[in-house]
């Protein structure tokens, strides 16, 4: 009995790694097929809304922020949102606001304590109900954008078939280890999965720090007053936009996603929330990404099989170019190519989360605690003051003097 138990398990291991190969070459092609992809010819430049929802301090905010300052775009506006007047980012969108005196309108608006449960979407409610324009650009405050993402966007609007279009991003770590490993797996194993999606069955989905939409598509998909009921918003609007005949679009603009210090215990909480949120609003996917982990795969066929070796080798080194091409080939990111042997480790880290996501429902997202239903949809449980006091180190400490006097929830702290 154990001998047979032993023959099927390492059948499955050769199935499943044999499967991890196939994905690896897919992956290359995929990226091929998205390089040769062009933008397409701008006419016409419509004004456009930019959307942020801050809350706190991010590592590197106010260099994120001044990039939405400079982009290269003839109108445009920018609508900031924060849940209290005395959040620090508040005070730093209004110190980066005066060095460009002759920037764009600029609105930061304070929106209460959130009355849904995705507290990110409850800022963009309020934003979305204060934009003049009817092209919506979404940006998480963690985000670095080039000065050409407008531009890029408002191409691919050119098709009237296009509602929603979102931005691939290179993961930027911090100083610490466990930021590094999760940006190298960003670049090469959650970009990997988004380039063979789009290859295999078409956009019917968004990734959430960077994402445009028409304000049409918005309201047909009931705003985000139905839309802040679900932890992955971004994924919702991809979704039920291509459900109902719009066109989801990859842009060729890179953003950079940058992740922040974090210590071990932080790091690991946010790729679980990553993890559940997956496998609620993709079960078939988050199923589909044991192939994009091949290294893990091949550890245990070697455990079991210890003469196996060579296909440990064959694996890594295929697992190597799939991350070349998206690392390199796409992203241009310095950090896979600087440190390329933690692309192991990072897979290994990554298949123990992926199995830790089949488990338990709750995620903590900056201090609040929800629960995650079947469909997606969140309860949210109450604040977490462990997390949020966990947290503060890796967000960094604001300088002195950045408090803001409070101000009557939704009330306007800067208008244009």
């Amino acid at each position: 009995m154990a001998l047979f138990l032993k023959m099927a398990l390492e059948k499955v291991l050769v199935l499943l790694l044999v499967g991890s190969w196939v994905c690896s070459a897919l992956i290359v092609v995929a990226a091929r097929l998205f390089l040769r992809a062009t933008e397409p010819a701008v006419k016409e430049f419509p004004p456009v809304s930019v959307l942020k929802p801050l809350c706190g301090w991010d590592d590197r905010l106010e260099d994120n922020l001044r990039s939405f300052f400079v982009l290269d775009y003839p109108d445009y506006e920018i609508l900031f949102a924060v849940h209290r007047g005395d959040d620090p980012a508040a005070v730093l969108v209004r110190k980066v606001q005066r060095h460009f005196p002759r920037g764009p309108s600029v609105q930061l608006v304070e929106t209460g304590e959130p009355i849904i449960p995705n507290a990110k979407a409850h800022s963009l409610r309020h934003l979305v109900a204060r934009a003049k324009h009817n092209i919506l650009v979404m940006a998480d405050s963690d985000v670095h954008v080039p000065r050409e993402l407008l531009r890029s966007i408002v191409a691919e609007f050119c098709d009237p078939q296009v509602g929603v279009v979102t931005c691939p991003y290179r993961g930027v770590p911090g100083q610490k280890l466990w930021s590094q490993l999760e940006a190298i797996g960003i670049n090469t194993e959650f970009l990997a999965g988004v380039l063979i999606a789009r290859m295999l069955g078409g956009m019917d989905f968004a990734l959430g720090p960077t994402l445009a939409a028409k304000r049409e598509v918005i309201e047909a998909l009931g705003g985000f007053a139905e839309l802040g009921n679900y932890l992955a918003e971004d994924f919702v609007i991809g979704s039920r936009a291509s459900e109902m005949g719009y066109r989801v679009v990859l842009s060729r603009c890179i953003v950079e996603h940058r992740i922040g210090s974090q210590d071990l215990a932080l790091n690991m909480r946010h790729r679980l929330r990553w993890a559940r949120s997956t496998r609620f609003s993709r079960p078939l996917g988050y199923w589909g990404q044991i192939f994009t982990n091949p290294i893990p795969l091949a550890l245990l066929f070697w455990i079991a099989v210890p003469r196996s070796w060579p296909l440990l080798v064959f694996t890594a080194a295929v697992r190597g170019i799939a991350a070349w091409a998206t690392s390199k080939g796409i992203l241009d990111d310095a950090l896979t190519k600087r440190r390329w042997w933690l692309i192991s480790l990072q897979d290994v880290i990554s298949f123990l989360v992926w199995i830790l996501g089949f488990f338990g429902s709750t995620v903590e997202w900056r201090g609040r605690r929800y629960s995650i239903f079947g469909d997606g949809r969140l309860c949210f449980l109450g604040d977490s003051t462990a997390i949020r006091e966990q947290a503060q180190p890796s967000l960094g400490v604001p300088p002195a003097g950045l408090r803001q006097p409070n101000i009557r929830p939704g009330e306007e702290i800067l208008g244009p």
